[in-house]
């Protein structure tokens, strides 16, 4: 007699993520019951074992695990554009932004961003802002899966709009003490919530933007609430030059000598680490997380993933933030990724579609400490997945003899625009490419008006005329 379920998707191309590969099955299919994947298999065998209350044909679909975005910073959504094609992207573009951002453009930014990256495909995201009202709000809404990190830093009250480039950042210990005291005010209301779809990390915003020992209590809070650390390391010659002239030490040397060079780590860019330093982040057991849009945008760099990659560690991909990078959309990171790996190694076989599609699911899953959860499809695990259709001129034809290319036209050829339907844990949250948890057209007005607003607030203060991007306006070129 067959065994009920809640939902049933047969004749899928089906890439479940298992194994060392892609985990292709031919007509494939999958079993939800309650959040859970409860069976996973050839149609065939699933149909006639399971009667389900509702049945997905995915016929001229891929169905794939739910992408994970391992590195957000969905508040700068609201100001998407603003430091591109600049040298000093931070403080010479961001910065005088981020200063005017008030909560309620930080909430427009972050919905604004979820809706983005679901229609990509992402059901992870792994946020890392300065905490505001209503930020882990925004996810339990949406029914994404988040990894929270609440931001946490010792930059006074204002951050760096103003300073002068290569000055040493002047950290203030009232500030560190309450984004210390926030962020585990966070971590303890919403690690594992909403049936643990919400979990959290800690995350100090860079060694070169905190004190040694509020760094280092950072980090017991870690070990003591069995968290991960989610930190910026070696993310440019900005915040090497501060870790010289403060410590004397480059970021993974001193990360090393204080003991946070470990498998509790999530190290987001690694743009300036050398080869031995990306040797001995590597061999630590900690994690890397690439951002190779934003990377390639506002350094023109590529990060050390291969490397890191054939010493053994596994790389997750990030989008960063649509300030610097444009665009929230994993489907892009995986093209980047393996397109500008080849080219800085001179290399076609580099970084292959099979590999940056499992960056983009399991090996993202496990570098955030969710693999024994999310990342592939098997039995037993939570039922993140994505419908994304293939039959469009972009991703046609699809064959499977001699070579299949179905894996190489999802990485190369796909835009986002594919994906059709998203689960997660159990819940469709879009169908047929209409957001069901939130009002699209609501969050799309809400980022306008007040990206407006604070664009505003920006130009009333006299260091936007520090703005790298105002002399191209100007003279007319933007």
């Amino acid at each position: 007699m067959p065994q009920s379920v809640d939902l049933l998707v047969l004749h899928a191309h089906l890439l479940t993520m298992q194994g060392e590969g892609v985990g292709y099955v031919r007509d494939g299919a999958l079993a939800v019951r309650g959040d859970t994947l409860v069976d996973v298999g050839p149609s065939e065998a699933l149909s006639p074992r399971y009667q389900a209350a509702e049945t997905l044909d995915a016929t001229g679909c891929a169905v794939l695990p739910g992408l994970v975005d391992a590195h957000m910073h969905t508040v700068y959504a609201v100001v998407r554009g603003v430091a591109q094609d600049v040298a000093n992207w931070m403080q010479k573009g961001l910065a005088p932004f981020s200063r005017h951002m008030n909560d309620e453009a930080a909430r427009a930014g972050t919905r604004l961003n979820i809706v983005e990256a679901m229609q990509a495909g992402t059901t992870t995201m792994g946020d890392f802002v300065r905490p505001y009202p209503g930020w882990a709000e925004c996810f339990a809404e949406a029914g994404l899966r988040a990894c929270l990190t609440p931001t946490i830093n010792a930059l006074p009250p204002g951050g760096m709009a103003g300073w002068k480039l290569g000055d040493l950042y002047p950290l203030d210990e009232d500030a560190g003490r309450a984004s210390i005291d926030a962020a585990i005010g966070i971590c303890d209301r919403w690690h594992g919530a909403e049936g643990g779809r919400i979990t959290t990390m800690l995350g100090p915003q860079g060694t070169d933007m905190i004190g040694r020992e509020q760094l280092l209590e950072v980090g017991r809070l870690a070990e003591e609430r069995d968290l991960m650390l989610h930190v910026h390391v070696a993310q440019g010659d900005r915040e090497i030059d501060q870790m010289l002239k403060r410590y004397g030490q480059r970021t993974p040397a001193f990360m090393a000598e204080n003991g946070l060079l470990n498998d509790r780590l999530l190290a987001v860019h690694l743009t300036e680490a050398s080869d031995e330093e990306t040797d001995l982040i590597a061999a630590s057991g900690a994690r890397m997380a690439l951002c190779s849009g934003s990377i390639g945008i506002i350094d023109g760099i590529v990060p050390p993933a291969q490397r890191f990659r054939e010493k053994g560690g596994i790389v997750a991909l990030g989008s960063d933030q649509a300030s610097g990078n444009n665009c929230s959309n994993i489907f892009n990171e995986m093209k980047l990724t393996a397109l500008f790996n080849k080219i800085h190694y001179r290399n076609p076989e580099v970084m292959p579609a099979w590999e940056v599609l499992r960056m983009g699911t399991i090996e993202g899953a496990r570098a955030i400490g969710l693999g024994d959860r999310i990342g592939s499809l098997e039995a037993g695990k939570q039922a993140d997945f994505i419908v994304v259709d293939v039959d469009t001129p972009n991703l046609l034809p699809i064959i499977d003899a001699p070579v299949r290319t179905l894996v190489p036209n999802l990485v190369y050829a796909a835009t986002g625009k594919e994906v059709q339907t998203v689960v997660v844990a159990g819940r469709t949250i879009m169908r047929n490419r209409e957001v069901l948890t939130l009002s699209e057209s609501e969050v799309r007005a809400q980022a306008q008006g007040e990206a407006l607003r604070l664009g505003e607030r920006v130009a009333r203060d006299p260091v936007h005329r520090e703005l790298h991007l105002l002399c191209a306006m100007q003279t007319g070129k933007l």
